[in-house]
């Protein structure tokens, strides 16, 4: 009899302990600026493998897309936390919603022009007059300033989401990110050694990528969980990098039930350059800083293509967490 008092008694107190520790989760939603794939496999590693809630945070991860726009969701309190390229960070800042970085995950540019060896474009001057496959809106920023520094006069051809047109020579070289079309090349048929590769970042045009976002109010108010979803984030990233096949399984469950088509091994591309880009530096205790020399780069592209009118301070907009362990 007393044994089961004391049982009931232990089970009792763990229920308390299990009640007060669901109450100190805190919940929060979040959106990636695309559809899952690998590109975000350490948010979905930290979600499907509980790292976030060992951190004490739920985490309610929405779908981005093509027709889901992060800094509206942002902007209008839909979301907590929200990944954003830069350059839409600065324009949201400049059109006077108050928004923070406080993680800059990839800090270089993954933004690229391939080109065929067969074209004849060996350098940059080789693109005069050529044909170039150009996406749209931000995505233009970067090769109109390389066009320009090399005084290049080409014939700028909108290209759309899949690169066909370059496969089909409707285009000397064409727009890919490295991470992703870059390889999709490859699988096509052709060899590293027929292409020619051109990163926006190597020629001095380096527009910093993903960082995580939120509204200043938030982390005024919320300082320790903005602190404990950077840090789990950090650690879903490295154990995506350590676990590479488990990773690959939970991004392609995410795939599957988002009814997109599965290619393993361009998912496993995917993730190994993300690693290069996120870690560069080969270690992973932190995620790199944002440069400010890149940060006034991007701004000042922003205001002279006239989508800002004037540029917000480096400070006012990143403020990175600190994500110690000993805090």
């Amino acid at each position: 009899m007393m044994i089961k008092r004391i049982i009931g008694l232990l089970l009792s107190l763990a229920g308390i302990s299990f009640f007060i520790s669901a109450q100190q989760i805190k919940s929060i939603t979040f959106v990636p600026h695309w559809l899952p794939q690998a590109q975000f496999a350490g948010y979905l590693v930290a979600k499907d493998l509980g790292i976030y809630r060992k951190h004490g945070i739920d985490v309610k991860m929405l779908t981005g897309g093509p027709n889901v726009s992060t800094p509206t969701l942002l902007e209008q309190g839909k979301v907590d936390f929200a990944l954003m390229w830069l350059s839409n960070a600065i324009r949201l800042k400049a059109s006077g919603t108050d928004v923070v970085n406080i993680a800059q995950i990839l800090p270089r540019s993954a933004l690229m022009l391939v080109a065929k060896k067969s074209s004849g474009i060996e350098n940059p001057q080789d693109m005069n007059g050529k044909k170039i496959g150009l996406w749209g809106g931000d995505f233009q920023i970067q090769p109109l300033a390389f066009f320009g520094k090399f005084d290049l006069k080409v014939k700028m051809i909108l290209q759309g989401s899949s690169i066909n047109l370059f496969l089909m020579d409707g285009v000397d070289a064409t727009s890919a990110m490295w991470y992703n079309e870059y390889h999709t090349i490859l699988t096509s048929g052709f060899h590293a050694d027929e292409l020619n590769t051109f990163l926006f970042s190597d020629y001095g045009f380096n527009f910093p990528e993903e960082g995580i976002y939120c509204s200043t109010p938030f982390l005024k108010a919320n300082p320790e969980t903005c602190r404990q979803f950077v840090l789990a984030t950090l650690e879903g990233w490295k154990y995506a990098f350590e676990h590479p096949e488990e990773a690959l399984s939970v991004v392609s469950d995410n795939m599957s039930q988002a009814k997109l088509p599965v290619n393993r091994a361009h998912q496993r591309w995917m993730l190994a350059r993300m690693k290069d880009m996120i870690f560069g530096t080969g270690k992973m205790d932190g995620f790199q800083n944002l440069s400010e020399t890149d940060y006034l780069f991007v701004a000042t592209n922003l205001k002279e293509s006239r989508s800002i009118k004037d540029i917000p301070s480096y400070n006012s907009l990143y403020q990175p967490i600190a994500i110690r362990n000993d805090k």
